[in-house]
């Protein structure tokens, strides 16, 4: 039997009860849990090199753990030398184990590493308790060589869950570990 992921063991053992016992929740499947994670990188760069977008596919598939596969322009924009069906970017969809462990390094290892971190934004969810994030920069996961990825590459995570409201989504979040930054009281300065 495959060993469970540290975070999705927490999940079920800790996080579920705390959910449920804050939001007063009926039934079970009430319970917020994640989804899926996408991650998606725009090579924008790709249009005059192509050496750009393999090395973005390459970065993906070390830090996914699984294959990405292409996003294809949908238009064609002549200033941008861009022509409809080219490739110019890749992204993936991590579920279940795979989804856990790559949250799992985000939140301990990843985030950490991040020049001049204080915490996530917490106003980041679209309404229906999901939430998206950008990296600047792809180096900040420790499974990339420096030397080979030489070229600054930044990224977007959306991570996606049951919840229905925000607030469920950020708690649920924020019980797995994601260190949300804290909002700043209104009428001060700084």
């Amino acid at each position: 039997m495959a060993s469970i992921p540290r975070l999705q063991q927490k999940y079920q053992e800790q996080v579920r009860a705390a959910l449920q016992e804050q939001f007063a929740f009926q039934n079970s499947h009430q319970i917020p849990r994640l989804e899926k994670v996408t991650i998606n990188m725009g090579v924008g760069s790709a249009v005059g090199d192509k050496k750009h977008l393999d090395l973005a596919y390459e970065a993906m598939t070390e830090i996914a753990g699984q294959k990405p596969v292409f996003t294809l322009s949908r238009k064609s924009i002549s200033n941008f030398r861009l022509r409809e069906g080219m490739p110019i970017g890749c992204m993936t969809t991590l579920r279940r184990s795979r989804m856990y462990e790559f949250m799992d390094r985000l939140i301990s290892v990843v985030l950490p590493r991040v020049r001049d971190f204080r915490g996530v934004n917490p106003n980041a969810f679209d309404g229906r308790g999901n939430y998206s994030m950008g990296l600047l920069e792809q180096l900040v996961f420790p499974e990339l060589n420096p030397d080979k990825f030489t070229r600054p590459q930044g990224m977007n995570i959306t991570v996606v869950t049951s919840a229905t409201t925000n607030e469920h989504g950020r708690e649920l979040l924020r019980a797995l570990g994601m260190p949300f930054r804290e909002a700043k009281p209104k009428g001060s300065a700084a």
